[in-house]
């Protein structure tokens, strides 16, 4: 296809010839016959986004399931309700997801049992890695004697027994391409190739087996530096989840006595006291955050992290200015899929409340839709509208200040992945 009238971020306008990858950038290019042109009428093209960390099974179940973190429930008593009033879905189950202590305190079976209808349903954690499941549950699952109902997320022991809808994949599909998403990295840990997702209009990038969720009360230094090494020795890098200081302590450890590999990454970094800052420096470690959590979880931060370490929280500014590799992304589900919001979340750090924290690591505009740019491979290094790069595009309806100043999915006029449109709105 051609594209007609197209303005790049740096404000020059051309015409680009797309397909699988870019074959010319140019003024006025004469369409070839039976070619396709789409006039962008000088709104602004831009390679198309790539949200460097999500899962995409958990994503697509998240659109059918129950919300009820501290936003949507308040007590144990509005949490029943929820639950009672939930829609069974068509595997038997009712999914619910965003879960915080602050609702109604720690949750094992029998605070299940007592809230929720007698029919299976879980419950997962907002922080993505732990389920807490009823006893009808538990016996559907062939844990009937489990004695808490607490099921890690990355145990495959118990997952593979549930039911996973392509169709759902192919709605999820359809809503990144509505936000001008060509690319993403699923984070899945353990995903095995058989198992991957199919229905993504996307270009999609897989951690697994390279993914590593650490838990603080399971750290072990020597068996993650084994594992790094072992993995390096494959010639594969490593994935490192860190959402505490202590876990970003252990890993950057463990990378110092393994050895890195240009591709390592640190996954969320959500905690980064500063004197780990030039550790990660010399790492030369690329950092995938989420400021996203700031806007949607940044008033709850304000009173669980001591006012001391809210500094630590979701850093981003800092790093970038001590030279660390830095690419955003979203985390669907466990945040919310659009990347415009996390970009806005960059800039502004804004929480629920209308409090900012830590304003010192905002960053500009244009600066947070670059760390959407990067590709899979190198998630740090913004991708350009050129020959010979991907035909992965995002036409947006209005000038690059425009889109940098609103950073906004309703600008997205038309996704294109291949050379081939995705959505056009």
């Amino acid at each position: 296809m051609l594209i007609r009238r197209a303005t790049l971020l740096d404000g020059a306008v051309a015409d680009i010839r797309v397909g699988d990858t870019i074959d010319e950038v140019a003024q006025a290019l004469t369409p070839d016959p039976g070619e396709r042109v789409l006039d962008a009428a000088f709104g602004t093209v831009i390679p198309g986004l790539h949200d460097h960390h999500l899962h995409v099974y958990s994503a697509a179940a998240e659109q059918d399931s129950v919300r009820v973190g501290p936003a949507e429930v308040a007590d144990a008593a509005a949490l029943s309700s929820v639950l009672t009033a939930a829609v069974v879905g068509s595997d038997g189950w009712i999914r619910a997801v965003g879960y915080h202590e602050a609702v109604a305190g720690p949750l094992d079976r029998r605070v299940l049992d007592r809230l929720a209808p007698a029919v299976p349903v879980r419950v997962q954690h907002r922080s993505g890695v732990l389920w807490t499941v009823n006893s009808p549950g538990l016996a559907a699952l062939g844990l009937d004697d489990h004695p808490d109902g607490r099921l890690r997320s990355a145990d495959r022991t118990w997952t593979e027994a549930l039911e996973r809808r392509p169709a759902a994949v192919a709605e999820f599909s359809t809503r990144l391409a509505r936000y001008g998403v060509t690319g993403v990295t699923d984070a899945t840990p353990d995903l095995q190739p058989d198992d991957r997702p199919t229905g993504l209009r996307q270009r999609v990038h897989y951690l697994a087996p390279g993914k590593r969720i650490l838990h603080d009360d399971g750290l072990d230094l020597d068996e993650l530096t084994t594992w790094i090494a072992e993995r390096h020795r494959a010639g594969e890098p490593v994935a490192v989840h860190c959402v505490t200081a202590a876990q970003l302590v252990v890993t950057i450890a463990a990378l110092r006595d393994a050895g890195s590999h240009p591709a390592d990454r640190i996954e969320h970094a959500a905690m980064v006291p500063q004197d780990c800052i030039a550790d990660l420096v010399a790492l030369g470690i690329t950092v995938v955050t989420q400021p996203n959590f700031v806007a949607e979880r940044g008033d709850q931060y304000r009173m669980d992290v001591p006012a001391a370490e809210q500094d630590q929280l979701w850093r981003l500014a800092t790093l970038l200015a001590a030279g660390v590799p830095v690419a955003l992304s979203t985390d669907a589900p466990f945040g919310a899929s659009d990347p415009w919001a996390a970009m806005r979340a960059a800039v502004h750090r804004r929480t629920p409340g209308g409090a900012v924290l830590n304003p010192v690591e905002r960053i500009s505009g244009r600066r947070a839709l670059t760390l959407f740019l990067g590709s899979a491979e190198n998630p740090s290094r913004p991708r350009r509208i050129g020959p010979g790069e991907p035909g992965d595009l995002c036409l947006l309806a209005g000038s690059p200040q425009r889109v940098v100043d609103a950073l906004d999915a309703d600008l997205v006029a038309a996704t294109i992945v291949g050379g081939a449109v995705v959505f056009e709105r």
